[in-house]
């Protein structure tokens, strides 16, 4: 199939893709929050759209769901136009899409979200939902933040100090690579220069972002780049997909 993308198919088209095989449903996660004075409020929602069918078409079984646009955002609340869910609701987003997969007879939901701030919901989320969804639907969640991370800095090389999380050379490097007519680039300017750690994450998840970096930026996107975008997209599509696979059980 040209086309792995649900919302973009008809009912007829994806039973017969299940009955094919494609068994597998991907939910991105994105969010809707500021990325900084010269990236648009979009940009997690747009880096999943993408890592959501650059995965499916590694995994090869997979049909991808829209992506959740809104997240659990509340750290960047402090800037203007941020929108934010409780993680309950989001939890509860996961849920009832799953649930509607089952009945569909997808056997496998692989959640992935392109904003970190969703990483605390999905590290605990897999028991959650599988003590009320049917026992034949196996539910994976990626919740490796430090993996992202570190996949970023690779894919940046000589540049991965400026590698800080948000809104920094490897998403502004995304975004050109996306969008390009949506990035300010006479508008970007360097922020927390910090390496994102676990505790500088906790500080940023409790205490919000405003708080360790006023311009919303955590990193420096100077020196971003479209071929640096693909390559960090690239780069975490075969770690999502990686880990997709090595999760799989045999389908009875």
């Amino acid at each position: 199939m040209s086309e792995l993308r649900i919302e973009h198919l008809t009912s007829p088209e994806i039973a017969d893709a299940i009955a094919g095989g494609k068994r597998t449903a991907i939910l991105p996660l994105g969010a809707t929050e500021q990325h900084g004075a010269h990236l648009p409020l979009s940009v997690d929602s747009e880096h999943a759209d993408r890592l959501g069918v650059l995965v499916a078409e590694r995994l090869g079984d997979a049909l991808v769901l829209p992506t959740v646009r809104v997240g659990c955002s509340a750290h960047h609340l402090g800037f203007a136009g941020t929108l934010s869910l409780r993680p309950e609701t989001l939890e509860a987003i996961c849920f009832d899409c799953c649930e509607s997969l089952a009945a569909h007879g997808f056997r496998r939901v692989l959640i992935f979200s392109a904003h970190i701030g969703n990483y605390p919901v999905l590290s605990e989320i897999e028991p959650k939902l599988a003590a009320r969804l049917p026992a034949d639907l196996d539910v994976i969640a990626f919740s490796d933040s430090t993996a992202v991370l570190d996949a970023w800095r690779t894919a940046s090389a000589g540049l991965a100090s400026h590698v800080g999380g948000h809104a920094d050379i490897a998403e502004s490097s995304i975004m050109l690579a996306l969008r390009p007519e949506a990035v300010r680039s006479d508008r970007a300017t360097a922020g927390l220069a910090e390496p994102m750690n676990d505790a500088l994450l906790a500080r940023v998840l409790t205490g919000g972002v405003k708080a360790v970096a006023p311009n919303g930026v955590l990193g420096n996107p100077r020196g971003m780049a479209s071929d640096l975008g693909f390559a960090c997209l690239s780069a975490v599509a075969d770690l999502l997909a990686a880990y997709a696979a090595a999760r799989y059980r045999p389908l009875t």
